[in-house]
């Protein structure tokens, strides 16, 4: 079968996804294990691979999906203790009292908070926590939404302490190996570990034009859409908070993804670029002259709302002082510090701790394993989560809450992710090097769609490579999902036309995170916490020009860095 056919059937399981979740609105729950299915039966009628070694590929995503549920799961219960234990309202109370301005409020918490909380949490609680805090700051729902909708992109390629690089691109560790063992010209990198290093490096500067751009044009939209005078100029005059924001982020931001690696620009950049914003917003440092807000509820448009009122009444109680409420989250900091910094001694003794699974199935090469305590769902978030219910004094009625309604939210992702895992599995192994499971010598599924992508897009790839992450995203509902299913595809693209490797899939992981603006899972999250279900596709019509800008901004980048400013290193 020629490439262009094989590329064709290998599009299959992602076409079916495409159509059931988005033409067909099914829930992740329903799609991805049908899409699994036809993934499965391409590798069994098309490249003619073995039963058995189709179930131990499937049975190795199983494996990788544990470990990232490990992580959902470590997020959702720090995330759930602090809700119960009051911490969590206690923040939201202490976020409210900073300005009147709507402006303002956009970008300390659907901005810099959301930056944070991804950073921290990821798996799409940005929106979660935001949205609901800017409607009872008076924004209109749909406008909330869409803030933090768009806002939850450039923060999302370390969520959750760098999850997408650092699992998303984890079947890239063999080809990574191959090609620093060849001394491969140009590759600044020698393993796995330096290579998510390398990632984080790229993937910040990608990032960093529209870390700037982003929060500009976005209260220009805001103003211009959801304002009384429907003007752009009242979201730009905000400017100078903006780029003050920007700054007091993209410093550590970058900054620690070019030091330390994958696992603190946001959560740090998050941290530290909030308590900057909020005590230069109260000292009035860059804000505007005057104080913009929404205008009477009366006068605004009936879509904004939709079938419901907004109600601006609500109003968070502090159950506790702020530093009692932050420090759960300042521990996940310096315990993240004190296991990843290898001169400290914990990481390499944390990382060898993993349960091993060796030639599934009787088939040689087929491994996975856990590393059940270097994964920061173990260590910090659940270890964090037990410590909080002494720090904040829980009752044990509120962690048994807490507790249950935490192991009650993983029912849907672990369905989802154990699906979507296989499926990858499934690709990435498909092109084994071996006559007797793979007797056509076809190319892996992967390579197959990047020899042919190759052949159309030639090398104007860089500057659309984004873009495909966001398809990932927009499909799966995930920037680490996404990487997970076309990382390979990137690299081989990259190999087929000699583009430089570590940025085509630094493009990817960058798209992956634009991608979250515009994917389905989120944007019906966002609708379910502003009462907006059923107005989910209102609101893609509003973040897909900011994904289109984004994939814009991302590609100009990726080319120059292929092709202007690094060249030496290709």
């Amino acid at each position: 079968m020629s490439i262009p056919a094989l590329a064709l059937v290998a599009f299959l399981p992602i076409l079916v996804a495409l159509v059931l979740m988005v033409g067909m609105r099914w829930p992740s729950t329903k799609a991805m294990p049908l899409a699994w299915l036809v993934c499965a039966l391409s590798a069994l009628l098309v490249w003619q691979l073995p039963v058995g070694y189709i179930a131990a590929l499937s049975l190795q995503g199983i494996i990788v999906a544990i470990g990232v549920l490990i992580i959902v799961f470590g997020a959702i219960i720090i995330l759930y203790t602090l809700k119960y234990s009051g911490g969590m309202e206690t923040i939201q109370y202490g976020m409210q009292n900073i300005s009147r301005d709507k402006r303002i409020q956009a970008i300390i918490i659907g901005y810099m908070f959301a930056a944070f909380i991804e950073g921290a949490a990821g798996f799409g609680t940005p929106a979660a926590l935001a949205a609901p805090l800017l409607l009872a700051l008076g924004f209109p729902p749909l406008a909330a939404a869409v803030i933090c909708l768009v806002f939850n992109s450039f923060c999302v390629s370390f969520g959750a302490v760098g999850t997408p690089i650092l699992i998303g691109l984890k079947f890239l560790a063999p080809l990574v190996k191959e090609a620093a063992d060849a001394a491969t010209p140009g590759l600044n990198f020698t393993d796995f570990a330096s290579f998510a290093k390398v990632m984080g490096q790229w993937v910040s500067l990608m990032h960093l034009g529209m870390i700037f751009i982003l929060p500009i044009f976005m209260l220009g939209f805001l103003t211009r859409f959801y304002g009384q005078n429907k003007s752009w100029s009242e979201g730009f005059a905000a400017w100078k908070f903006c780029v003050f924001a920007a700054v007091a982020f993209a410093v550590p931001y970058v900054g620690l993804a070019w030091l330390m690696g994958p696992e603190f620009p946001s959560l740090i950049g998050g941290l530290l670029g909030l308590g900057i914003i909020v005590a230069g917003a109260k000292a009035g440092f860059c804000m505007p002259e005057t104080v913009w807000d929404f205008g009477p509820q009366d006068r605004w448009d009936p879509e904004w709302t939709g079938s419901i009122q907004c109600d601006t009444s609500c109003q968070f109680k502090e159950h506790m002082s702020q530093f009692r409420a932050w420090l759960p989250y300042v521990i996940i900091g310096l315990i993240l510090v004190a296991t990843r910094v290898p001169a400290l001694g914990l990481k390499a003794w944390l990382s060898a701790q993993k349960i091993g699974f060796t030639d599934l199935l009787g088939y040689k090469g087929v491994s996975a394993s856990i590393d059940y305590l270097y994964l920061p769902g173990t260590i910090p978030f659940t270890l964090v989560a037990i410590l909080t219910i002494f720090l904040h004094g829980m009752s044990g009625d509120a962690v048994k809450k807490a507790w249950t309604e935490s192991f009650a939210k993983m029912k849907a992702p672990t369905i989802a992710l154990f699906a979507a895992v296989a499926l990858v599995s499934i690709f990435r192994g498909s092109g084994v090097a071996d006559a007797a499971l793979n007797p056509n010598n076809y190319p892996s599924m992967p390579l197959a769609m990047a020899k042919a992508v190759a052949a159309f897009a030639g090398n104007a790839w860089p500057f659309l490579a984004s873009y495909v992450g966001g398809l990932g995203a927009f499909i799966t509902g995930s920037n680490t999902v996404s990487n997970l299913l076309f990382a390979e595809f990137q690299w081989g693209v990259a190999q087929t036309l000699a583009l430089p490797r570590q940025i085509i899939v630094a493009a990817q992981v960058a798209g992956g995170a634009m991608g979250n603006m515009v994917c389905i899972h989120n944007i019906v999250a966002a609708c379910a916490v502003t009462g907006l279900i059923g107005r989910e596709g209102l609101i893609l019509r509003r973040t897909f020009w900011p994904f289109v800008l984004y994939g814009v901004v991302v590609g100009i980048v990726a080319g120059l860095m292929s092709f202007v400013f690094l060249p030496h290193l290709f």
